[in-house]
């Protein structure tokens, strides 16, 4: 039974490190998958098959190398230079993300419970301290609290489609994209969300004291990710060319079957969003507490007031320049963990 709730805590988790606040949105399935057309399903296939492997290759790297953070895990793939390298620009990559999801929550409270900005930061900062102070086990509870919620969500809008006018489009949709760019896709995707997802996934592989239990987890994560990659696109390709207008394509969707819902479904995002903000900022931590070897508890703190004072500014023009810079060096890591020789 023990081992048992390990496994799905583990799924959970992996789960809610990659289905962020951009997929709950449907914004990122609509750009990487939907608007690719009917061979999207088959995209999201080999998208689902790249987060099982590398899900589960990443873990038992971890678990081996009994790696304190993801900087471990780089200097193992790229040598002890380039490994520092790559982990300070990851740092600085996910302390950007945690600042833009920071702001992300504050938005949710002003725009859509109609609170002020600076509430949404402070509830966010909060409930992150107390998450991020209790440690990985805390992150994989919060995890295990909203993914099945989001799974929910995901079933009432699969059965909403299901019996609509265009439910047929994910099969028979076309796209003028070049195949090139549609099957890069499947592999920006996942080397992009397995880069980031080292923050959780390396320090729950080193935690975790059982091979079997972490493979079986991030084979069941792997696989619902690529379930609610579906259904999100099914749903999607339905309403399809006309969703792609929208800010937030799914909840377009869910606002049709009442406010209740709709309401709901904006604090999955929000809980989305604090899953990703728990995730990377605990990476982050794990970091500098290996560089420092300062107390963790007081560099969580440091770390969540930056987070706040640069939440002010906004990093929309750092992020556009860096997303795609990282978006090559995480196509670069994933290569090295196929030719790793740790094998599973």
């Amino acid at each position: 039974m023990r081992s048992g709730s390990q496994i799905v805590r583990i799924a959970f988790t992996y789960i809610g490190t990659v289905v962020g606040a951009g997929f709950a949105s449907g914004q990122e399935i609509l750009q990487f998958f939907t608007r690719y057309g009917a061979v999207a399903t088959l995209t999201i296939a080999l998208s689902t098959f790249l987060f099982i492997w590398f899900g589960i290759k990443l873990m038992l790297m971890a678990h081996d190398l009994k790696a304190k953070s993801y900087e471990d895990l780089n200097k193992a793939l790229f040598g002890d230079f380039m490994g520092n390298v790559i982990s300070l620009f990851t740092m600085l990559v996910l302390f950007c993300i945690t600042t833009v999801m920071l702001a992300g929550g504050g938005t949710i409270f002003e725009e859509q419970l109609h609170l002020s900005y600076q509430t949404g930061l402070l509830v966010t900062l909060v409930l992150a301290y107390y998450v991020l102070s209790r440690g990985i086990q805390a992150i994989m509870t919060v995890n295990s609290i909203v993914v099945p919620i989001m799974i929910l969500f995901s079933i009432i809008i699969v059965i909403y489609t299901w019996n609509s006018p265009g439910s047929n489009g994910w099969l028979t949709h076309t796209s003028d994209y070049s195949l090139g760019r549609v099957w890069l896709a499947p592999f920006l995707y996942t080397a992009f969300n397995l880069a980031m997802s080292q923050a959780v996934l390396v320090p729950m592989g080193a935690a975790v004291e059982n091979r079997s239990v972490l493979y079986t987890g991030g084979l069941l994560g792997g696989l619902g990710i690529g379930l609610l990659l579906l259904a999100a696109h099914f749903a999607l390709s339905a309403q399809m060319p006309g969703i792609s207008q929208f800010e937030i394509p799914m909840g377009n969707i869910i606002s049709r079957l009442g406010p209740w819902i709709q309401t709901a479904y904006l604090l999955i995002i929000y809980g989305e969003i604090f899953t990703t903000y728990i995730a990377d900022a605990y990476g982050v931590c794990l970091q500098l507490q290996q560089r420092t070897k300062l107390p963790l508890k007081m560099i969580i703190f440091a770390i969540l007031i930056l987070t706040y004072g640069f939440s002010q500014i906004g990093f929309k023009v750092l992020l556009s320049a860096m997303y795609p810079l990282f978006g090559m060096v995480s196509i670069i890591w994933l290569v090295m963990m196929v030719w790793r020789n740790r094998a599973l």
